[in-house]
């Protein structure tokens, strides 16, 4: 059956997985609620469900045919929810265990992509306070250093020195997991929302930060978004195959976004993926959705339809 058939009470009782104990918490109680409510507008029978205070185990005794996963970081975004909920044998939307610990994995990201002919900016790991000499010398300045393991940009920094370097490495450590450093690129950033197999319009983002920090995706109403993002019709469709691409190689699936510079020459550089996007009022796939026709209560549904697999079953 294609999902185009399916009705609100097809996707029987669904519990919106938000909050977490991750750094995202906040982001996700925000993304949840917004998707909630969009549920239960549509009349899907939904209530929410957050993992820190409830046990995975009350699923099952709720009798939950489905899970919306909107959890952002560790512990929604990373693999171990989805491998929790397969041993439970309940759907979820989005990525399955793997493309979801490798798409949280900006280390691992970077591998494959280096093994797939996409384009991906050079990069060092930091493993120790000593690591910013060698760093310095492979990549030069400047440089912007990433937690391995941490999404909305929280713990990254732009380094332009040695201290800065040094400074940058010490707070991303905090966060317990790999820390690279990777070649700053100078250039206009993009974001590809990736629908099923679709890639919806391109966004362009401009900020008068250093780069789109927490600040810039959350708070500041100073960041400017474009959607039609003004290239080409031809140069848009190439960046979007290309982006589908990326996101396929590291298992992707569902639903996501996939984030790029273009530097002077117009030339792509490909940073990372995200298999739970944030759903708030600042967030940029309901954004490309518009764009593409889907206003917000549609575009949660039609998210919501990725966890069916082969074929919709009935319910009621």
């Amino acid at each position: 059956m294609s999902t185009s058939q399916i009705t609100p009470s097809m996707f029987g009782q669904v519990a919106v997985a938000m909050g977490g104990d991750a750094a995202e918490r906040d982001i996700s109680l925000i993304s949840g609620k917004a998707v909630l409510d969009a549920l239960v507008s549509k009349g899907v029978d939904a209530f929410g469900f957050d993992t820190k205070n409830e046990s995975l185990e009350q699923l099952r005794a709720h009798g939950v045919d489905r899970v919306f996963n909107i959890i952002h970081g560790r512990g929604g975004e990373d693999g171990l929810l989805q491998g929790a909920l397969d041993m439970l044998s309940i759907p979820y939307t989005g990525s399955g265990v793997l493309g979801s610990a490798l798409g949280m994995d900006k280390l691992r990201t970077k591998l494959c992509w280096s093994g797939s002919q996409i384009p991906t900016p050079a990069w060092y790991v930091l493993r120790a306070n000593n690591d910013v000499n060698g760093c310095a010398k492979t990549l030069g300045f400047p440089v912007i250093v990433k937690p391995s393991l941490e999404g909305s940009s929280i713990g990254m920094a732009k380094a332009n020195n040695i201290e800065e370097l040094h400074a940058a490495y010490v707070n991303a450590a905090s966060f317990n997991c790999d820390v690279i450093a990777e070649k700053w690129v100078n250039g206009k950033e993009y974001t590809v929302a990736i629908l099923g197999e679709v890639a919806l319009p391109m966004i362009k983002l401009q900020t008068p930060h250093e780069f789109y920090d927490y600040e810039a995706k959350y708070q500041a109403n100073s960041t400017q978004y474009d959607c039609p993002c003004g290239l080409s019709d031809e140069k848009e469709k190439q960046l979007q195959s290309l982006a589908l691409k990326a996101f396929e190689v590291l298992g992707g699936s569902g639903w996501g976004r996939v984030d790029l510079m273009l530097d002077a020459a117009n030339n792509p550089w490909f940073l990372e993926i995200n298999t739970v996007p944030g759903m708030t009022n600042h967030s940029l796939v309901p954004m490309a959705a518009k764009q593409a026709g889907y206003d917000f209560e549609t575009l949660v549904c039609k998210i919501l339809e990725t966890s069916f697999t082969d074929e919709v079953s009935s319910h009621g």
